[in-house]
């Protein structure tokens, strides 16, 4: 958008936090902005303008998710892209090909193949929901796992004040830090969504509450569907998503300023003959690019998907992932979520489309990086030498530049070309599920220390034994 448009849009959000406001369930959050400026009439809040201008600015623009050991540090926000793996499908495909309701030994093997991929940077979540363990203790053996069997940063979801409690914990063990290191080292990260429209429900207000207090990462990430649950226009349906946003944010600076938050989008069309979420579309992409244009606005980081509406690994799911891709990059996104493994709009994960996708992630990663104008490669000799039937497969300048960090072969891999050419040859779901299978087989558990193993184990057992969380369902 021009600067005038997208002034539109910001004007147009804080009219909407100002005489309409946000519906916000949850009576000590409505206390909280009450008392910092906020005009409070039972559940509704609104905000004036220099109010959400005052706890904007004091959000950090660019800050570090620390990962379980120091190598997996994320810088979020600047010029640095961070990409998650699938998160909260309650289904997934298994690589025999059967769709199944999400379990632990799925789940289990999703952790192990995002580890062992290395453009996937952090966990986002449950990459399929182990539904066989009980909602109680669900997110205790599962943080468990993910700290065990990855080396990543993790994500918690906001379903209650002890389970937020219970993952700050947990990622305060795994790291062998105290208490204090924690709250200087954000170690952990949710994802907040509005209700939309205009609204924010008491599991996700009580997780800013926990996690800002704490200063860990919060992703305020309003979830509008155009022709659903926000306007049927993109920009009416960014006006929404950037009230929301705000209003959010803002909550996050009362609670802690300071503390770190991340400016998120999920701004997309719905199907209109069914009603189904629509995903990699126009509209999908002209929202990222414009929601990254409202994050620098305000100086913070961005959070943005890479998704797909698809039922099967084919030609729709890819060009739709790349299409979503394509506009979370070009929006300038800092972290995005679902970045590996994402099918049917979030219904279902797939080991075969984690590993295209970590291919694709690699490819638009390398596009990222800069020109070395200053490589002495450029000037005339570094083809001296080489004669016209000549090539530069052996040549010093390409053998130094080739890197294999991608674990090989990708599934682009050109060299298997004569394959392609036979009546049975492999397409590329049937190439990756060979991938799949092959890497999980060479799967390496990454270094933890016993002592913190056991920790982890001991803290885990305690809460369970205790009963885990209250729940209704």
């Amino acid at each position: 958008m021009s600067h005038d448009e997208l002034e539109a849009i910001h004007l147009a959000s804080l009219r909407v936090l100002a005489e309409t406001g946000i519906d916000i369930l949850h009576p000590e959050a409505c206390r909280l902005l009450g008392a910092a400026g906020a005009r409070v009439d039972g559940e509704r809040v609104r905000f004036d303008p220099e109010m959400v201008a005052a706890h904007l600015a004091t959000i950090p623009a660019e800050f570090t998710l620390h990962g379980r050991l120091p190598e997996r540090d994320l810088r979020i926000g600047g010029d640095w892209v961070a990409y998650s793996s699938v998160a909260s499908a309650p289904n997934y495909v298994s690589l025999d090909g059967d769709r199944r309701t999400g379990d632990r030994a799925g789940f289990q093997d999703f952790l192990r193949l995002a580890q062992m991929l290395t453009s996937i940077h952090t966990i986002g979540g449950f990459p399929v929901e182990p539904i066989d363990l009980h909602a109680s203790i669900r997110h205790l053996e599962a943080a468990y796992d993910a700290h065990t069997l990855t080396d990543r940063s993790f994500h918690v979801y906001s379903l209650g004040k002890q389970r937020n409690l219970d993952a700050i914990e947990m990622a305060r063990i795994a790291r062998g830090i105290d208490d204090e290191t924690l709250e200087r080292e954000p170690s952990l990260f949710s994802v907040i969504n509005a209700s939309s429209p205009l609204r924010y429900d008491h599991p996700m207000v009580e997780g800013i509450l926990q996690m800002s207090a704490r200063n860990q990462v919060i992703m305020i990430t309003p979830f509008t569907l155009a022709g659903a649950m926000a306007p049927i226009t993109i920009a009416g349906a960014l006006v929404q998503q950037n009230a929301e946003a705000l209003a959010g944010l803002v909550l996050t600076q009362v609670v802690r300023p300071g503390s770190p938050a991340v400016y998120g989008g999920f701004t997309s069309n719905v199907d209109m003959r069914t009603g189904a979420p629509a995903f990699g579309t126009p509209e999908y992409a002209k929202a990222c690019l414009v929601g990254g244009q409202l994050a620098r606005r305000y100086g913070l980081p961005y959070r943005s998907s890479a998704v797909s509406a698809s039922n099967a690994v084919d030609a729709q799911a890819g060009y739709e992932t790349t299409w979503a891709l394509w506009g979370a990059i070009m929006g300038g996104a800092n972290f995005v979520m679902h970045g590996a493994g994402w099918m049917e709009g979030g219904l279902h994960a797939s080991y075969e489309k984690m590993v295209i996708d970590a291919d694709l992630l690699h490819m638009v990663s390398t596009f990222l990086e800069p020109l070395d104008l200053s490589d002495d490669a450029l000037a005339v000799d570094a083809i001296a030498g080489v004669g016209p039937a000549g090539h530069f497969f052996g040549e010093t300048h390409t053998q130094s530049r080739f890197t294999t960090e991608f674990y090989e072969p990708m599934v682009s891999d050109w060299r298997n070309w004569e394959t392609w050419t036979e009546a049975d040859a492999p397409d590329a779901r049937t190439r990756a599920n060979a991938l799949a299978r092959d890497i999980l087989a060479h799967y390496e558990k990454p270094p933890i220390d016993d002592a913190i193993e056991a920790e982890l184990r001991d803290f885990v057992d305690r809460r369970i034994a205790e009963g885990g969380v209250e729940t209704d369902f």
